[in-house]
Parts: C-alpha cells; sequence; structure tokens
C-alpha cells in the first residue's frame, strides 16, 4: 500500500449467544464480540462462549477486555472457563474485566483464578451500586462508559464509542502545493502545521478534511426500557437491547424485569438510534419473526441479531 491511500478501518459487532436464561432453539446464553483491527472487546461471558468464539474465528488472546452486565448464571458463568482456558494457553498479557462490584471476590473464592494464580494479571474495574454514570475503559481509540439499568439485580449497560480520526488528506491538492514527503503527510493528518524547505507554512485545514466521526455502539440487556439505556443508545450506530418478549408477555417482561420488543423499538426510536438489534430472546420462539414485526412497526431498521453474523458498525 502506497504511503497516500486511505487505510480503511472497521469494526464488527458479532453476536455470540442471543438466548435468555437457558440456551435453546439453537442459540446460547449471552455474549457478544466487538472486533477492530483483530483486537477483541467481550461484553458478557455466558456458558458456552468460549465455542462461539471458536466458531466465530476469534482468537482468545486477543480479548484486550470483558465487559459483565449482572451476575446471572446466563450472563458469567462462562467466564471463570474462559480464564482458565487463557492461563492452559499460556496468556501473559494483562486483561481488564469490568463488572458490578463483587466480581474479584467471587472470582478469588475459585482455586486458580486469584491473580497470584494465573500467569497474567486481571486488572478489575468494579462499578459499585449507586453509581449513575462512570467511564469504565479507555485508549487511544475508543471509550466506554456504564450505566445502571432497571433489572431485578444490580445491572449494568455500555456504551462503546470510537474516537473522532483525523480527515481525509487531499493528496492531490497537497502535492499541487509542492508537498510530497510522506512525513509531511503524516503531520498534517495529525494536526500539526508544517513548514517547507523554501521557507512557506502550510496549516492541517488547508489539504486535511474535517475530522471522521468514530463509530458507536450501546449494549443494553438485560433491561426494562429506560432513561439510562435511551441515553447510552443515543445516536449510536447499533443498539443491541433486550426483547425478550412480545408485547402480549409484557406483564412477563415486568415480572422479570426485561422488555418486549415493542419497547426496545420505543427506546431505538427516542434515542434516534441508526440500527436496532434485539437479542435476548425467550426460548418460548422457536422463530424471531413476530418479534421482528413487532419492533419493525416502530422503529423500521431492526433485525433479530443473528449469532456469529458479523454486523460492521462503521468504515472510517
Amino acid at each position: 500500500m502506497s504511503p497516500t491511500q486511505a487505510i480503511i478501518l472497521t469494526t464488527e459487532l458479532i453476536p455470540l449467544g442471543t438466548a435468555s436464561a437457558i440456551p435453546a432453539q439453537g442459540r446460547h446464553l449471552s455474549a457478544l464480540a466487538v472486533q477492530r483491527q483483530g483486537a477483541v472487546l467481550l461484553f458478557d461471558c455466558g456458558e458456552g462462549t468460549q465455542f462461539q468464539l471458536i466458531r466465530a474465528g476469534l482468537k482468545r488472546s486477543r480479548i484486550d477486555a470483558i465487559f459483565i452486565t449482572h451476575f446471572h448464571g446466563d450472563h458469567f458463568y462462562g467466564l471463570m472457563g474462559l480464564l482458565s482456558t487463557m492461563a492452559l494457553l499460556h496468556r501473559t498479557e494483562p486483561l481488564t474485566v469490568v463488572a458490578p462490584e463483587g466480581l474479584e471476590a467471587i472470582l478469588g473464592s475459585l482455586p486458580g483464578l486469584v491473580n497470584d494464580g494465573l500467569p497474567f494479571e486481571v486488572h478489575f474495574v468494579e462499578i459499585a451500586k449507586g453509581c449513575d454514570h462512570a467511564i469504565v475503559a479507555e485508549t487511544e481509540v475508543y471509550t466506554i462508559e456504564a450505566q445502571p439499568l432497571q433489572h431485578r439485580v444490580f445491572t449494568i449497560g455500555y456504551r462503546y464509542q470510537e474516537k473522532p480520526r483525523p480527515g481525509h488528506l487531499d493528496v492531490e491538492k497537497a502535492r499541487a502545493m509542492g508537498i510530497t514527503d510522506y512525513r509531511y503527510y503524516r503531520d498534517l493528518k495529525a494536526g500539526k502545521a508544517i513548514t517547507l524547505p523554501d521557507g512557506r507554512t502550510v496549516q492541517p485545514d488547508e489539504v486535511v478534511g474535517p475530522p471522521q466521526p468514530g463509530g458507536s455502539f450501546a449494549y443494553v440487556t438485560d433491561t426494562q426500557p429506560c432513561e439510562a439505556g435511551i441515553a447510552l443508545a443515543r445516536k449510536v450506530d447499533v443498539l443491541y437491547h433486550d426483547a425478550t418478549f412480545g408485547q402480549d408477555l409484557r406483564g412477563r417482561a415486568l415480572d422479570t424485569g426485561h422488555s418486549t420488543a415493542r419497547e426496545a423499538a420505543e427506546v431505538a426510536r427516542r434515542a434516534d438510534a441508526q440500527q436496532l438489534l434485539l437479542g435476548h430472546f425467550s426460548a418460548r420462539y422457536k422463530t424471531l419473526d413476530t418479534l421482528v414485526e413487532e419492533a419493525r412497526a416502530v422503529f423500521q431498521n431492526t433485525e433479530a441479531a443473528e449469532e456469529l453474523k458479523r454486523y460492521v458498525l462503521r468504515e472510517t
């Protein structure tokens, strides 16, 4: 690739488990991966997640961080096995695990899963009850924020937000101005003014377009529809939302702290999301057509999340 070619960066969302409570109808327990340039972020880790990672072609060694929503077994019982496998594979890179307060104590009670029993460090970020908002992870590429949702137990929703990237460099215009050295291109893309050999100064905005917005994704499950879910999903490219039941079972959804497909669509509409992926389906649904139809009556750009399908978040 020549130094003037644009680099296309793609972020993919890969649902690994879309069932609620028990695996059924060929669906697995809750987990979803975000992959960017080979690095993986894992949201929830129900039983069987390791097998789904393998089926999806995702390397366990490339998981940088794991984000657990709550302590119902279908969302985190797979974590213990995954950590054990990482140890058997001789992982040495640190791993970040974000979860409600108490996870470190839970894992520490199991033989071999405390930090001195693993060949890698686990950095726990625990969210205490009463916390209304927190930035729980941040790199040069993305920020992840958390807010409490409305479920039967303390539950966290997450928003993955990529940081803006520099605008596109107009190479032809730059060349016409006598800029041919790749090092100048690099500095201009980084927002730095350059001084040419003839003494001319070129400002970045003369040849570089406006910053490109990064992709965004919200993971909102298990929950009743709530203001925190709407806030996390505000103008996201993709919202993955609890849609455990159809509207005819709204009473059951209220009793169990879940949402209907229609309610998920209303969250997407109020949040002005671009796309809605329904998930966390009750075992009673052999097919999901009725849930999708119900949601599309409110928010047209809706799909039932398909396990192992790769959803492109945004190409930048």
